[in-house]
């Protein structure tokens, strides 16, 4: 029996917004309070930056709204960028999904759910003997190792998962999603309503240092809030898969960050009102703790630090596996085109591309071995605002190339709004390589090598069309 060779249109307008919501809630919602308190030294400035870095994304995905509802398709900005700029400029930023951004965020938030299992059932100490292994002493592949491998066997399970079909996987992230939100509601509830908690300390906007806080400071603080919002712009990749999606594309990532900036700012300013900026400090430079199980911790106890690790384990869970679910499909978009390895061009009997998902396992697996959860999510920051800008600056384009084609949906504040994007984009890409080189390093690295494979997967499909058609017909070389 031959596999399906099309893509099957099942996700309404419910799974569209779970799909949003789930790429986007993971790890940086429960960890990314500390390392901003680290920079900032200022719960209000900590705020502020969670303020800014949602409108920022919400900016951005108004602006990737209106490209998606004109050009929905299967592959994201993959489908978008060979309309908006061209079939190289396509390639790299697939081939950096498939290296760093989606990859890297995978083998992330995969760590942060091992981090948390640890906490709660002890998987003991391995291969520690090879922990002091290295690569140029930045990389330590058997440090954690423990940690590492709880990753990896994640990262093989919610693969097979969605191997089985694209509404299973969804389904699986409704589920999740739902645990979730009522845990975080909880802590909102209890956390905020504590003898323990502080409101007016959340919003101070003094600092602990006597020096003021720096523009540099505030871009490299909201680096990490852009983390925790990271993931929104994935529904694209699953364009092909989203009924009536030049409508449901737009308006599911509008409702879903919108709801998710507003549980930010909830659960962070509960965060703020039970740990000072000094606690929250020596909470990252532990560098095994969680800022939310601490936050718990001081009202609930040990019972407490229990219940949030379980409701992190469940978050991550469910963002590992609707970034799984996503991320496959701009692969599957490029292999169809001679712009990947062919065998990820195929599909499965369940009209999933699961060898996709399997090529792209494997390399997640690999990175989960090869850094920390800051280093990966810093470098995967970096690369991704280098496209949320390229995707923005896609809307003046398409306005200008395209200016009678039907919009479902236009940008609100057209043309203030994506300027804002572009030109904050352009500014984080700057603040990253001076603040953090060697994440940009990495990140750049990684994303150039796409330069020479795009040329030999041109060579080599041109070479197999050729060899398959005529000898009349084929191409002089």
């Amino acid at each position: 029996m031959s596999s399906p060779q099309h893509l099957s249109r099942s996700l309404g307008l419910r799974l569209v917004i779970v799909v949003v919501i789930g790429n986007i809630i993971g790890s940086g919602v429960y960890k990314k309070v500390a390392p901003m308190a680290a920079e900032l030294h200022s719960s209000g400035w900590i705020l502020l930056c969670w303020v800014l870095a949602g409108v920022i994304s919400l900016f951005g995905a108004l602006s990737n709204a209106e490209i998606a509802g004109l050009l929905a398709n299967t592959g994201g900005e993959y489908a978008y960028y060979k309309k908006i700029y061209n079939r190289f400029f396509a390639f790299m930023f697939g081939w950096s999904l498939f290296t760093v951004i989606q990859t890297a965020a995978i083998s992330s938030l995969a760590y942060v759910f091992a981090q948390s299992l640890q906490s709660i059932v002890t998987v003991p100490p391995m291969l520690t003997a090879w922990a002091d292994i290295n690569i140029g002493g930045v990389f330590y592949p058997f440090a954690d190792f423990n940690i590492k491998l709880t990753a990896i066997v994640l990262i093989v399970l919610l693969t097979w998962v969605n191997t089985k079909g694209i509404k299973a996987g969804a389904e699986v992230s409704t589920a999740i999603l739902l645990l979730v939100f009522s845990g975080i509601f909880l802590i909102i509830f209890f956390g905020l309503n504590s003898g323990y908690s502080a409101i007016s300390r959340s919003l101070v906007m003094e600092t602990t240092l006597p020096t003021p806080v720096t523009l540099s400071a505030v871009f490299t603080g909201m680096l990490s809030a852009f983390w925790a919002y990271q993931g929104w712009a994935t529904v694209g990749f699953v364009g092909g898969e989203i009924k009536d999606a030049h409508r449901n594309i737009p308006r599911g990532i509008t409702i879903g960050v919108f709801v998710v900036i507003a549980i930010y700012l909830l659960v962070n300013v509960t965060y703020l009102s039970l740990l000072s900026v000094p606690a929250l400090e020596q909470i990252h430079q532990a560098g095994n703790q969680i800022a939310a199980v601490e936050a718990v911790r001081t009202f609930w106890g040990d019972n407490g630090a229990l219940f949030i690790s379980v409701l992190i384990l469940l978050t991550t869970l469910g963002c590992t596996n609707a970034t799984i679910l996503a991320s496959c499909r701009p692969y599957f978009a490029m292999a169809r085109e001679g712009l990947f390895f062919s065998k990820v061009g195929t599909l499965n009997q369940a009209q999933v591309p699961a060898n996709s998902l399997l090529f792209q396992g494997v390399w997640a697996c690999l990175l989960v071995l090869s850094g920390t959860f800051d280093q990966l999510t810093d470098m995967i920051i970096f690369a991704v605002f280098i496209y949320y800008g390229a995707t923005t600056l896609g809307v003046f384009i398409l306005r200008k190339k395209m200016p009678e084609a039907p919009r479902p949906y236009k940008v609100w504040g057209y043309p203030i709004v994506p300027a804002i994007v572009v030109l904050f984009c352009a500014a984080l890409f700057i603040n990253t390589i001076f603040s953090r080189p060697r994440e940009a390093a990495l990140g750049l690295t990684l994303m150039l090598t796409g330069v020479p494979m795009y040329w030999w997967f041109i060579r080599r499909y041109h070479q197999t069309h050729d060899s398959n058609q005529e000898p009349s017909k084929r191409k002089l070389v």
